[in-house]
């Protein structure tokens, strides 16, 4: 049986690899070329044949024609690169070109023009209130805040609202009742749940406050502690919820309104919130033709919509160019002693404040005297402030920082006549042109 095993065995190997004689090819061409597919399958004790590791990673060297990409050196410094594998890089674009900032001069155009486009478009809602407007809008360029009183019935609400519209800007409107809370202005937290996993977390709803422009309507039918949550809003740009600060937009506004008439339910604004608002406007009553105008043209179906002129970042834009006007030295003091001779406890205020007036204005009312007086300088195209633009913002600006006492009262003298004294009183720096 061993001698027909041995002879079996002679004879496969005879097939399969030539004479008997010659020896097995040590070649590693000739093994990739004939593949010892017989040898391979051979029993145990059969001649000796190669590891499966050496036929494995011949048969990997084998066949590079049909699994390898061709190589190419694309950069000509020796180094292969796969053609496939890495495409040709793209042509690299031209960086774009860095806007250059607006200068001065620019600025200075863009809001004159911007001023014209403003009035005209306010215009198609609002008749009449030139003064209003005008004091409104150096409020709008120089950033401030803005509480409007009037009767009811002379657009207040309509003025604010087309301005929003007009600047293209956040609006939001506040209806003050007694029954309002801080939160339901600045926001809260609320548990919020997952029903998929049921995980419960607290998150933060912003209130109405998160807008651009506020209107805070009948801001004095609110107790104080509800009034007093704008307080931080309109000094620092920001709101403090739940042991976290969270800033507003930019631009933002407060625009408030009340009705000074109508004292039943009513709750006065501190003097600390009265002092936050830049300017008091007061709206008065129409004249004939200009009431006229107004009844028919809200009676009739002809409606003029205001289209949008300003964004938000050309009003912060105005506003650093507004702070840019220089102001001269006699100029500044001049506004500085308006607001310190209408301290009765002042060694120079007059004899008519130490006796109609139980508080006089403070240092805000010399900031905004100056930053008022250089956005109407701007709004006429000067890059200066006069004597006149100071003369001209003092009574808004004056008139909710005074506080008359109770003979200004008896002798019939109103916070109006105090400020028209003190004009008198101060003399106004000449210019030097």
């Amino acid at each position: 049986m061993d001698l027909e095993n041995k002879h079996d065995e002679g004879a496969t190997q005879t097939e399969n690899q030539g004479p008997a004689t010659d020896p097995a090819p040590e070649n590693p061409e000739t093994a990739r070329e004939e593949p010892a597919v017989v040898v391979a399958g051979e029993p145990e004790g059969g001649a000796p044949t190669e590891q499966p590791e050496d036929k494995a990673s011949a048969d990997t060297v084998s066949e590079p024609e049909a699994e390898t990409d061709p190589v190419v050196d694309t950069d000509h410094t020796g180094e292969a690169e796969t053609a496939v594998a890495e495409p040709p890089p793209e042509p690299e674009s031209p960086a774009p070109e860095e806007k250059k900032p607006p200068t001065r001069k620019e600025m200075l155009e863009n809001l004159m023009n911007g001023r014209e486009k403003l009035l005209t478009e306010i215009r198609k809602v609002i008749i009449g209130q030139d003064d209003v407007i005008e004091e409104l809008m150096i409020v709008l360029f120089a950033g401030g805040h803005c509480l409007i009183s009037g009767a009811p019935g002379l657009a207040k609400t309509l003025l604010i609202r087309t301005l929003a519209q007009i600047l293209d800007l956040g609006f939001k409107r506040i209806q003050f009742t007694p029954d309002l809370m801080p939160s339901d202005i600045t926001g809260t937290e609320i548990i919020d749940e997952d029903r998929a996993t049921g995980h419960r977390e607290l998150r933060f709803i912003e209130g109405p406050i998160f807008t651009n422009v506020l209107l805070a309507d009948e801001i004095n039918r609110t107790p104080p502690k509800t009034q007093a949550a704008l307080l931080e809003a309109m000094e620092e740009k920001q709101v403090s919820v739940a042991g976290e600060t969270r800033k507003l937009d930019r631009p933002f506004y407060v625009f408030a309104t009340q009705n000074p008439i109508e004292l039943e339910g009513t709750y006065p604004l501190p003097e600390a919130q009265m002092d936050r608002f830049m300017f008091k406007i007061l709206i008065g009553y129409l004249e004939e033709d200009q009431e006229l105008a107004v009844a028919t043209s809200t009676t009739s179906e002809e409606r003029d919509v205001p289209r949008r002129v300003f964004t938000g970042e050309d009003m912060m834009q105005f506003t650093e160019l507004v702070r840019m006007v220089p102001v001269a030295e006699p100029i500044a003091r001049y506004a500085v002693r308006l607001a310190q001779l209408s301290r009765p406890a002042h060694a120079q205020a007059p004899d008519f404040v130490k006796k109609w007036v139980s508080w006089g204005a403070g240092t805000r009312a010399s900031q905004y005297l100056i930053l008022g007086g250089k956005t109407r300088a701007l709004l006429q195209g000067r890059f200066h402030v006069s004597g006149e633009d100071i003369r001209a913002v003092a009574r808004p600006a004056l008139r909710h920082r005074i506080l008359t006492n109770f003979q200004a009262d008896a002798d019939r003298i109103t916070v109006e006549d105090v400020i028209d004294r003190l004009l008198e009183e101060i003399e106004q720096p000449k210019s030097g042109l």
